[in-house]
């Protein structure tokens, strides 16, 4: 709750701090999504560590990345100091504290006919943070500026490090993930056609939601609409998102999950269709804002579960931290590319367009993904 709800608040930053330091808006955009770069990058390397060492230790490290990063942010003069804090440090502190390294402890913990929905209740938890801290990170801001409130967000994420207590200790062997070692495992999933389709349609999810939580608040200044907009906005995703998340985690028990993902695509992209062609209003924000939030984190316990499916869960922090590789690969262009064509058209218009595309895309490669467990025929050889 506290790793994704104040992530999940930096676009509302981008206004106040973009004026106040004279930069464009490319240049707010480029930290956040060297954040999201650094945070897939860094994740597969801190599942191993969890899945090896114990998820507690990762969780310690990186809320202690995370707190150092904010309270870097309040600091930052320059665009290469807000990209080193903004992106680096919150970036590292991600990879230690989200998805990759909690999931990996809840899916262990969990069989096959109740993991899909652990999976979607711990991601109803991320998205709770993003309905509760997002007006909290708006109140701080209004109340504070925007230098105090992230000196108050520090302070908030700091929390994680005794939080981390829950998830100490090394992870016992539960599952049916073979004999495979470390080595084996990798060459397992580099081997899966389905492993690369999931991955890369995880890409496209990183790049709609990432482009939409950092610059649908300014959008929505642009026009016409007031900053209270745009943070009710994004509250409403996150509070949609927690029925959302935890309903395609029970539907993944039941239904297959690479249809449940390729119908998420497939609904974001009316969404983002009707949202183009309707008149920009609040009743507007609001409806596109509930339907974009009911799918936002819906594909993180399908596609979690589903690498849990297809190969097991002893090494699920390693494998599903390499997918979310993918995710944040999309997550920067999302965030990258929006500032980029912002400040060189002065519009939104080709970037919303292009998300659209790409959920097509994304559907088309959820389908042919073969969901059935590998057969291991006989047990490797421990190395």
């Amino acid at each position: 709750m506290l790793a994704l709800g104040i992530r999940q608040s930096f676009g509302l930053y981008l206004p106040p701090m973009t004026v106040a330091l004279g930069w464009g808006r490319e240049t707010f955009a480029f930290a956040i999504a060297l954040q999201n770069l650094v945070w897939g990058l860094a994740q597969p390397f801190a599942g191993a560590i969890a899945d090896r060492y114990g998820a507690g230790r990762v969780l310690v490290v990186g809320g202690a990345c995370y707190a150092a990063g904010l309270a870097s942010m309040a600091l930052a003069a320059s665009g290469t100091e807000f990209a080193l804090s903004a992106g680096l440090l919150v970036g590292l502190g991600l990879s230690g504290t989200s998805f990759g390294v909690v999931m990996g402890v809840v899916g262990r913990a969990f069989d096959d006919r109740t993991r899909s929905a652990a999976l979607g209740l711990v991601g109803a938890g991320g998205s709770f943070g993003q309905f509760a801290l997002l007006p909290y990170g708006q109140f701080l801001i209004d109340s504070l500026g925007w230098q105090w409130a992230l000196a108050v967000m520090a302070l908030s994420s700091a929390l994680i490090v005794p939080l981390a207590a829950a998830l100490a200790g090394r992870p016992a062997g539960f599952g049916a993930g073979g004999a495979l070692n470390f080595s084996q495992a990798l060459a397992e999933a580099r081997a899966h056609r389905g492993f690369w389709y999931l991955t890369l349609s995880f890409l496209v999810c990183g790049f709609q939601t990432l482009f939409i939580m950092l610059h649908l608040p300014a959008y929505l200044l642009d026009r016409g609409m007031t900053a209270a907009t745009g943070m009710t906005a994004l509250a409403l995703v996150g509070a949609l998102n927690i029925l959302g998340s935890y309903a395609f985690g029970l539907l993944g028990n039941r239904r297959s999950k690479k249809n449940l993902l390729a119908t998420i695509y497939l609904v974001r992209a009316a969404a983002i269709g009707v949202f183009l062609l309707v008149p920009v209003t609040a009743l507007s924000v609001y409806a596109f804002a509930a339907v974009m939030g009911f799918t936002w984190l819906g594909t993180v316990p399908l596609t979690n579960g589903l690498v849990a499916q297809i190969f097991g869960v002893n090494f699920l922090s390693t494998l599903f931290g390499i997918a979310f590789l993918g995710h944040q690969v999309g997550s920067f262009l999302g965030a990258w590319y929006g500032g980029y064509v912002f400040d060189l058209t002065g519009s939104y218009q080709a970037v919303w367009l292009f998300a659209l595309g790409l959920s097509l895309v994304a559907a088309g490669l959820c389908w042919p993904i073969d969901e059935r467990r590998i057969e291991r025929a006989r047990a490797p050889a421990e190395v």
